[in-house]
């Protein structure tokens, strides 16, 4: 049996008692400085286990406040801090775990001009966003300063985890996975397309799990290789990657705020109506167009409508001239509203459904 030692917290004892991890790996959480950017629904489990296994100096970085709607997943909040800064409510909760832990909350918005001084001085970094911009610029920085980052993604029923890292040049990063940015609503978000809290569980513990492997070198990390969870038969598989040989280093950070990710039209700027009306004139004779994803649609879609993803519309302009007076409709309206804007841009009007396919089967469709 492991020999506990005595600079080191009884409340990990029962870690130290495991096979190859002992006082010399607890040390190397403790000396650990990581920065987890996103303290949501992969945060929470994220922080809360990272705080638990003892990682000395945490910094948790997130701009926006706690809402309803995130608490069913979001654990390491409570009912009390809706309204506060996720940051400040996530680190309240880690200081009464464990008070020896230094948790350093910052409530900005990572960007171009801060990234490479918010990461600089950290050993590892953890992704849990749930935008692109910031993933890609996470990505970049870790590389520039050549730390390694573990990443973590969920939809719907699906999440994955991979641990990135440059390694002077010869690492696999993000943008080797995905080497060109999304289009601006090309991807649902878990808003649209929904999201289990016990999924954040799943996934934010594995790259909890993948984090300590990193820090302490026990067992094997993902380096190459993402793995892939499945909630709906309980499946995990993994995919082999590599870096393209191809692919020049970052050198500098790139704003992709208005190039990529999610959004859509601003409000003002979308041509919407309503399901019902939208109802009105299918049966009138009017197009309406089902701009989701394949794998969305399975789950049903309106009799009558016709399937055109969203990426198909964006490169193909033979299928942008056939959806002149269409009406478009996707989970929760602002990918329509994205092509309605983007479909305007060059001359072809269309119409987008106001809150989208949930609005449609409310509205009667069939």
């Amino acid at each position: 049996m492991t020999t506990i030692d005595p600079d080191l917290s009884p409340r990990h004892a029962r870690q130290l008692r495991l096979p190859g991890f002992g006082p010399a790996e607890q040390r190397r959480l403790r000396d650990a400085r990581v920065l987890v950017v996103g303290a949501g629904g992969l945060g929470a489990p994220v922080l809360s286990y990272l705080t638990g296994v003892g990682v000395g100096h945490l910094t948790v970085l997130d701009a926006d406040r706690v809402d309803e709607s995130n608490l069913h997943r979001q654990v390491i909040h409570a009912t009390a801090e809706i309204g506060e800064p996720k940051a400040e409510s996530a680190a309240r909760r880690m200081r009464a775990l464990d008070p020896a832990v230094h948790v350093t909350p910052l409530t900005q918005t990572l960007t171009v001009d801060n990234a490479l001084d918010i990461i600089a001085g950290h050993d590892l970094v953890l992704d849990g966003t749930d935008n692109f911009p910031t993933r890609y610029l996470v990505s970049d920085a870790c590389e520039i300063l050549d730390v390694p980052l573990v990443w973590g993604s969920i939809l719907a029923y699906a999440g994955q985890v991979s641990v990135f890292d440059a390694a002077g040049g010869s690492g696999v990063t993000y943008r080797d996975v995905h080497p060109v940015p999304p289009r601006p609503g090309e991807v649902p978000s878990c808003a649209e397309a929904g999201v289990l809290g016990m999924l954040c569980g799943v996934i934010g513990s594995t790259m909890a799990l993948e984090a300590v492997k990193v820090l302490t070198g026990v067992g094997e990390d993902l380096r190459g290789r993402i793995a892939l969870f499945d909630a709906l038969t309980m499946t995990w598989a993994q995919l082999p990657v590599r870096r393209d040989p191809s692919r020049a280093p970052v050198t500098e950070l790139e704003d992709l705020t208005l190039t990529c990710g999610l959004p859509g039209a601003d409000a003002g700027d979308a041509r919407e109506i309503s399901a019902r009306e939208a109802l009105k004139r299918q049966r009138d004779g009017a197009l309406l167009v089902d701009v989701r994803e394949a794998e969305e649609v399975a789950g049903g879609m309106v009799a009558g409508a016709r399937h055109l993803p969203l990426g198909e519309i964006t490169e193909d302009p033979a299928a942008q001239q056939e959806l002149a007076g269409a009406i478009l409709y996707c989970a929760a309206g602002k990918r329509s509203a994205a092509a309605q804007k983007m479909l305007a841009g060059v001359g072809i009007e269309v119409l987008s459904v106001a809150d989208g396919y949930p609005a449609l089967v409310a509205a009667g469709a069939d």
